[in-house]
């Protein structure tokens, strides 16, 4: 199997907006581990394109996600700069295949953090401050008919972040019981609370210093992870907007430009 043309291949998907089929039915004998080096050189692909690392985000961290995806562990992927986005502007919704939009608690960082052997105390000293925060994901492989490995190299199925403004430190609030509201349109859609992660979204911070350090990353000061969405994702359109409403932790707003800006 060779995990640098699988990279390449799945680059040109999202260069070219046309899905290939699943890894999983292409690639005899994909291990999980094949996915997660080929997510790397997918990585490094954009990096020698000049793009830098800004985040990690986690995946598949709540029941309601892995149900909807029949995908039954937790992954990650890299969040780059091209890939983050500001509240103020509206993005082209064009620009994306499939894509998805997920409401996350944020973290980001003033100290480092490898694994092994991270625990929940070494994240509450890492971490600077929370906020909150939206991921678009997106596929690049046909109809979302993914399995683990399949998303895993697909870089988490990763595709944006958007951070909100307000930022809470990790002393002040109690992460592990942050309800969220979330408004399309302007009417409430769905409601959620950060126990959905993982119990606690510290637990999905933890998994992921460790899980990154098999592979010798470090989360590095300055950083961000998304922690995992809250509830569902949501499918959108050009034209619409969304707001999360994290209560203490403020709110966070996400628009796509109209379709006759898009053409």
């Amino acid at each position: 199997m060779e995990l640098e043309k699988i990279a390449q291949k799945l680059r040109d998907a999202e260069i070219d907006k046309q899905p290939i089929a699943p890894l999983t039915e292409t690639e005899a004998g994909i291990t999980a581990d094949d996915a997660y080096r080929i997510q790397l050189h997918q990585i490094e692909l954009k990096k020698n394109e000049g793009a830098v690392v800004k985040g990690l985000k986690i995946g598949l961290t709540s029941k309601v996600m892995q149900e909807m995806l029949n995908v039954h562990t937790p992954d990650y992927g890299f969040v780059l700069d091209s890939m983050v986005f500001e509240e103020a502007r509206a993005i082209d919704a064009e620009r994306f295949i499939q894509p998805k939009v997920e409401f996350e608690i944020a973290f980001v960082f003033k100290e480092a953090l490898k694994g092994p052997d991270v625990t929940i105390e070494d994240v509450i000293r890492a971490t600077d401050y929370v906020v909150p925060s939206i991921e678009i994901i997106d596929s690049r492989i046909e109809d979302w008919r993914i399995k683990f490995e399949d998303t895993v190299a697909d870089n988490g199925s990763s595709a944006g972040a958007l951070l909100g403004s307000k930022q809470t430190a990790l002393a002040d609030i109690d992460i592990a019981n942050i309800g969220m509201t979330v408004y399309k349109n302007g009417e409430a859609i769905d409601q959620a609370s950060s126990s959905a992660v993982l119990g606690n979204p510290l637990n999905a911070v933890v998994w992921l210093a460790n899980e990154v350090g098999r592979y010798d990353i470090a989360i590095e000061p300055g950083m961000f992870v998304l922690s995992g969405a809250l509830s569902k994702a949501l499918p959108f359109s050009a034209g619409d907007r969304f707001t999360a409403d994290f209560g203490e932790l403020g709110d966070v707003s996400i628009s796509f430009q109209p379709a006759e800006v898009t053409k």
